[in-house]
């Protein structure tokens, strides 16, 4: 008979298995470091960085004029998982990302990954910048680099058990981070390039698609709105379905992203305001390709 201490001894070791089992699964992957990194243009990346909205966040709040390019942070988001601090991303040596180098950068941009190699909240939508071309990463890291350093040094996010095991980020991953487009190209360069403004660095679904469960994008309802993901009120369905944009036409949409005003001459209010003084920087045809992909996408009839 084998002896109850061994027998303990056992199960115990066979559970330390299973944790590092699920540990090794969950490791956060990174990005491939052969060779040089590419070499990044400041001035192209002010436009990456405008359609990425990182001001909005990043910045202080309540920030205005030169001061929204301090990156400092500090802005605290609402969940229900938690509140999440957005972090300092200024070019600052210590309390910012200026220590890092570009692979840093894009291991945190493509898979959501630190340089000290544990897994960031998807708060931070890095599962829609997995699908941004090296080239736009590497020039919004060359005009991040640019701007104005910050020391301020922000609090940790305050999450409750379960979701302050990052280790279980790993698996979340496995689920929701995939680099594919979600729909299929059109093969029309004017719609291909405003799905990827969208489904990439726009990161429009983080906001315009609901969440299942877990947070997650419920991608068969693509664009089609929800609640809010920080809890206050609800996001449009941004579809061609007849309740949403089905009577905008694509020049509509494109001076709305412009100017705010929709068809009616009602004006954009909440977090579409600052959107939309991002995209009033870029070229009209960034626009322009933004539309014609909205026009684009399978109609659903708002929740």
């Amino acid at each position: 008979m084998i002896p109850l201490r061994r027998i303990a001894l056992i199960l115990i070791a066979l559970a330390g298995l299973g944790v590092a089992g699920a540990l090794a699964l969950t490791r956060p992957d990174g990005h491939a470091r052969d060779g040089a990194p590419p070499e990044g243009d400041a001035q192209a990346g002010e436009r990456v960085f405008r359609i990425g909205g990182c001001a909005s966040c990043h910045a202080a709040e309540g920030a205005e004029g030169a001061d929204k390019l301090v990156l400092s942070g500090g802005l605290q988001l609402q969940s229900d998982f938690g509140v999440f601090t957005v972090p300092n991303i200024s070019p600052h040596p210590q309390a910012g990302i200026g220590g890092w180098s570009y692979y840093d950068f894009a291991d945190a941009m493509r898979y959501g990954v630190s340089p000290d190699g544990r897994h960031y909240y998807p708060a931070f939508p890095y599962t829609y910048y997995a699908r941004m071309t090296e080239q736009d990463l590497a020039d919004l890291f060359a005009y991040i680099r640019t701007l104005p350093e910050s020391a301020r040094v922000n609090a940790g996010h305050d999450l409750g058990f379960p979701y302050n095991i990052r280790a279980a980020l790993g698996l979340w991953k496995g689920l929701n981070l995939d680099p594919a487009p979600v729909l299929s190209k059109s093969g029309d360069p004017l719609i291909d390039r405003g799905q990827y403004l969208v489904e990439g660095p726009g990161h429009c679904g983080a906001c315009h698609t609901p969440r299942g469960p877990l947070g997650g994008p419920r991608l068969e309802a693509w664009l089609a709105g929800g609640p809010n993901p920080e809890g206050k009120g609800s996001i449009p369905n941004i579809t061609p379905h007849q309740n949403a944009l089905g009577g905008w036409s694509a020049g509509d949409i494109a001076y709305y992203l412009e100017s705010g005003f929709d068809p009616d001459f009602d004006s954009a209010g909440g977090s579409m305001v600052e959107v939309i003084e991002n995209l009033a920087k870029l070229p009209a045809e960034d626009r322009e390709a933004i539309a014609a992909y909205l026009k684009s996408v399978p109609a659903i009839a708002p929740e």
